[in-house]
């Protein structure tokens, strides 16, 4: 009996505690700052969509990354891959007025979040904004 109200208070706390939670976390002066919603890890950059959206079409093809799945809806993108090791990848690119643009990677299946994979695709896509 001990063990059930153990295991039922877990669950009540893992799931209060995972979802809609939001981490903000600072990338540096300079860098932009990351915000964690929802398992998705986004950025604004200031660039156009067009020139945003042919850089994350650039980044997956450099990595070899298959292009499984791409929605467009008028405002922005949704593009589902998948890395070498199998691990899916959705990258979401929003527009947010003319000059500026959203990104959001989401690396990793639902509950189990490969951060540091996400991290390094906004490092790849700051850098090629920039040039």
């Amino acid at each position: 009996m001990l063990k059930r109200i153990f295991l039922l208070m877990t669950l009540a706390y893992m799931l209060l505690t995972s979802g809609c939670v939001a981490l903000v976390v600072g990338a540096g002066a300079g860098a932009g700052t990351f915000a964690y919603v929802n398992g998705q890890l986004s950025r604004t950059y200031q660039a156009t969509y067009e020139k945003t959206y042919a850089v994350c079409q650039d980044i997956l093809s450099d990595m070899k990354q298959p292009l499984l799945e791409e929605k467009t809806d008028g405002t922005q993108t949704t593009i589902k891959s998948e890395r070498l090791d199998g691990t899916p990848m959705m990258v979401r690119v929003r527009i947010i007025d003319p000059d500026w643009t959203e990104v959001s990677v989401r690396t990793g299946y639902v509950g189990v979040w490969k951060r540091q994979i996400s991290e390094q695709f906004h490092e790849f896509v700051a850098e090629r904004i920039k040039k």
